[in-house]
């Protein structure tokens, strides 16, 4: 959803703007135009050209909730809210808006005409119709904030404590604190503008009326002590929280967000999962993060950056704070001035006192452990506020936002699984519970949500046909094949080859013996290795590229020549770290393709599937589509075409220095759409728009698009493609213009600077996977069957779109794959575009399955991955170069480049 303000009509002249504040944009075109260019017309997401209609008809359910709107003459009012302390201060902590927020109302319920508010607990509120005063500022006075999510002001108990007030409670018997609340009005949003919606019309009024909707919603679960995540919100259920181990647990709660469909409004409910602190005491919390069984054993240095910014309960005050830091010293070392006072009550000087001391002596307890660990600082930087750390409990609901390790990340996948039965019955008490019906600002714009699952139709397409080697048909069932009794439709032969062992415990010997047998069976002839290079037990513990490099001087030295192929036997874990730096050696520097594996369990499909892997590196096929073989794809086996794939990956949480990574795969050897290679650049970090489409240098263009178009050219006999299919991965709604005008002029620009007069067509269409749209069967317990694809009642009113669910999904529920299919100069029939994406899921030289997004996108996602390994265990500070270029964010640091694959192995699917 687009968060800025729209413009609004017969206005006073708006607020001035205050720091931190996103200002008011003005008209799109404005901005992007240079002065005196005449501007092209952006390009626009096209219309939907009809319905699909191939495929067997099938009854569904879909997780959207019809929502009837009654009210459309009113407008919502937009103010901005500024809120500062008496002194002026603005008001920095999170969390206490909503607080000062719902005292206003009470205590100006009057003089507000008793108007309800949505307001989003930051920087705008919307009420229905204008707030009587044109001029909204108010005072309101609040009780006790130190117990909010902030300390009142940074020392909760006076100046003389080191927390809990030593000042005596008759004089007062509560803190308050007093508030400058200032409402300016920013716009007016007719409620009209629902209309747009509907129509699919994009503008900034019928985003801005959505918004709104959300922030209704997201205040009424704020309302029930909810933690909101964007557009989810999580209870303080204990039956949704799952231990994922380390202090962290998964917490189960519900996306909801409203979304204009074919069928109307409707609401989107989904279950969603975060991941929350363990709540409970400070020191359980570092003892399961840091796996140590003793206070002792703490790293503190790491304790810290665990604990910054989460909040605490203390005892016996019962207060809440957020932490800062840790003290300097130990409880029983720290010192801190305490304020003397004589009977009157009268100032009598400070004096030093140790935490501990203080606490035994003016609070009459006497700590258990916590004397010899560092205290808790609650304070300011320059006014800290100690409290022993066993006083000290980490409240409900609050995230954790580091990277899980892989454990925790599969225990979570693990645990939050749910079958389509169990998730539909989940989303049923959701909206009983929530209780919707009883909100008075959904009940004051006259919103209802009905209470069942949209019934939609489906279509099933039918599996396409396959064709292995000796011209024999393969007809998959229910998303999966094999080849059983079948050869492999294009072999390729391994030798001058070896096999390099990482300290795995591993029999070489049979691992070898069964591969070969297993190749044989399916037409890959697999010669006796060179040689089994094992690692001398001395180098085991290394530093890994000390280890990679010592492996390559054994292999010199024995070796005739390069080798063809290395297999290589990692020890047994899976994200190991010579995956990387081997990587990078053999592919970068050596042009050699090898193939790793960490022998745990070694059976016959295991060495199928390594075997598939190999020959599509060594650039055999395992399998092709019968269309593709006999050529018979609708537009693409008549006109050269090249498919691309693209995304940008980017580092995990808590990497946020680490360059993203951007992909472009291409098909070659037309007619064929199963064979792709790939290029793959860095780009500044979390950059979401490719900026390495086009990169001219004087003559010279080193963007990724001219490497892959050249490379179709030659594998293509000479053949320029007329026709370029791009899937774009990874980019939300609200960057389909960017994909469409930024990145797809750059595209055409990589062409025009390899030759002027060429002008292929372009079909340009977006994928994505972190949507919450879910289907379920209406009278099956199980998935929905492989190749469901639907385009009506919950797809987008105007634009292009449909969900398909090519792949069998095995656990939990099916995840559909949306497509978007922004521009279309290729001029598909519905038919024939979800055809082509069906027949795309079903090439992926990997595996005997369909996968559930179109194999060049998954392609994209493997180089990416394995290139990025390169740069894993790199300084990422000393930036080489900058590789920045095109649109990048302002003031964009420089990456790290990435070295280039070595020419034997730039156009093979290394990737596989």
């Amino acid at each position: 959803m687009g968060s800025h303000d729209g413009e609004a009509n017969e206005l006073p002249p708006p607020p001035p703007i205050p720091p931190n504040v996103v200002p008011i944009k003005a008209d799109d075109a404005e901005r992007e135009s240079p002065p005196n260019k005449p501007e092209k017309p952006k390009r626009v997401p096209m219309a939907r050209p009809g319905i699909g209609k191939k495929g067997q008809l099938i009854q569904l359910y879909s997780n959207h909730f019809k929502v009837s709107v009654k009210s459309t003459e009113d407008y919502f009012f937009h103010y901005y809210v500024n809120l500062k302390y008496e002194d002026d201060r603005p008001v920095e902590g999170k969390g206490i808006g909503r607080k000062v927020i719902d005292k206003l109302q009470q205590t100006y319920h009057s003089e507000l005409s008793n108007k309800d508010f949505a307001y989003d607990g930051e920087k705008s509120l919307f009420t229905i119709g204008a707030l009587p005063q044109v001029n909204n500022e108010f005072t309101v006075l609040l009780e006790d904030v130190s117990t909010g999510k902030t300390a009142a002001n940074g020392s909760p108990g006076g100046n003389d404590s080191p927390g809990g007030g030593d000042r005596k409670r008759v004089r007062r018997p509560y803190q308050t604190k007093t508030f400058k609340v200032e409402l300016c009005l920013a716009a007016k949003v007719p409620m009209s503008a629902i209309g747009q919606v509907l129509r699919g019309e994009e503008s900034e009024n019928s985003q801005e009326v959505l918004r709104v909707f959300d922030i209704i919603l997201r205040q009424h679960s704020a309302k029930q002590g909810c933690l909101l995540v964007r557009q989810s919100f999580f209870h303080n259920n204990p039956s949704n929280f799952v231990d994922l181990g380390g202090g962290v647990m998964g917490c189960r709660g519900f996306h909801s967000s409203f979304r204009g469909t074919q069928s109307g409004l409707s609401l989107n409910i989904d279950v969603s999962t975060t991941m929350i602190v363990k709540p409970g005491p400070v020191i359980d919390f570092l003892l399961s993060n840091q796996k140590v069984d003793h206070p002792g054993r703490i790293d503190w240095q790491k304790a810290k950056r665990a604990l910054k910014n989460l909040r605490i309960k203390t005892t016996p005050a019962n207060s809440e704070f957020k932490i800062i830091g840790l003290s300097d010293r130990n409880c029983k070392e720290q010192m801190f001035p305490l304020k003397q006072r004589n009977g009157g009550n009268e100032d009598c000087g400070t004096v030093e006192i140790t935490v501990y001391d203080y606490y035994l002596n003016k609070k009459g307890i006497k700590l258990q452990y916590s004397g010899d660990l560092p205290c808790i600082n609650v304070g300011r930087p320059k006014r800290p506020t100690y409290f022993p750390i066993e006083l000290c409990s980490l409240v409900p609901l609050q995230r954790y936002t580091k990277a899980l390790s892989t454990l925790q990340r599969s225990s979570l996948v693990e645990k939050s699984r749910q079958k389509p039965q169990e998730r539909m019955t989940v989303l049923n008490d959701a909206l009983q519970h929530s209780n919707y019906d009883s909100d008075p600002m959904l009940r004051a714009c006259r919103i209802s949500i009905a209470s069942n699952f949209t019934q939609v139709e489906g279509r099933v397409l039918q599996a396409p046909k396959l064709k292995a080697g000796n011209g024999e048909d393969i007809f998959p069932r229910n998303g999966r094949w094999n080849f059983t009794n079948k050869k492999l439709i294009q072999t390729c032969t391994v030798d001058k080859w070896a096999v390099v062992n990482f300290s795995a415990r591993c029999d070489v010997r049979n691992l070898i013996r069964d591969l070969i047998r297993n190749a044989s069976a399916k037409g890959v002839q697999i010669d006796q290795p060179f040689d089994v290079f094992e690692e001398s037990p001395s180098m085991r513990h290394a530093l890994v590229s000390r280890r990679v490099g010592d492996m390559f001087e054994r292999i010199k030295s024995k070796l005739p020549g390069a080798p063809k192929f290395l297999l290589c036997l990692l020890p047994e874990r899976k994200n190991c770290e010579v995956y990387g730096p081997w990587k990078r050696k053999c592919l970068a520097e050596f042009g050699i393709v090898t193939q790793c594996l960490a022998p745990t369990r070694v059976n016959d499909p295991y060495l199928l599937n390594l075997l598939m892997k190999i020959n599509a590196k060594l650039g055999g096929m395992n399998s092709l589509l019968q269309i593709e073989a006999s050529p018979a794809i609708p537009f693409v086996s008549k006109v050269p075409t090249i498919i691309l794939g693209m995304d940008v990956s980017h580092g995990q949480p808590g990497q946020s220095d680490r360059p993203s990574i951007a992909a472009v795969v291409s098909s070659r050897q037309w007619p064929l759409i199963s064979k792709y290679r790939a290029s793959v650049h860095t780009q500044s970090p979390k950059l979401e728009m490719m900026s390495s489409l086009f990169k001219p240098q004087g003559t010279e263009d080193s963007g990724l698009i001219r490497e892959s178009l050249i490379d179709f050219y030659t594998s293509s006999g000479k053949r320029k493609p007329d026709q370029v299919i791009i899937f774009r991965d990874g980019v939300s709604e609200s960057q389909f213009t960017q994909v469409i005008n930024i990145e797809l002029d750059q595209i055409i620009e990589a062409c025009k600077f390899l030759d002027d007069k060429w002008s292929p067509k372009f079909t340009v269409v977006v994928a994505q996977k972190n949507h919450h749209t879910k289907f379920f069967q209406t009278g099956s317990p199980d998935n929905v069957p492989p190749g469901t694809v639907v385009d009506n009642k919950v797809c987008h009113p105007r634009n292009y779109d449909f969900y398909m669910c090519a792949h069998a999904g095995m656990i939990g529920t099916t995840r559909p794959t949306h497509y978007h299919v922004l521009h279309d100069e290729i001029g598909f029939s519905a038919d024939d575009m979800q055809e082509l994406v069906h027949s795309l899921s079903y090439v992926y030289q990997r595996s005997t399955t369909a996968i559930s997004v179109v194999a060049p996108i998954c392609y994209a996602h493997l180089a990416a991955a394995q290139v990025g390994t390169f740069l894993k265990f790199e300084d990422m500070s000393d930036a080489s170069s900058s590789q920045g270029g095109g649109h990048t964010s302002v003031g964009s640091i420089p990456v790290p480049e990435l070295p280039r694959l070595h020419e034997k192995v730039r156009s093979s699917m290394f990737f596989c």
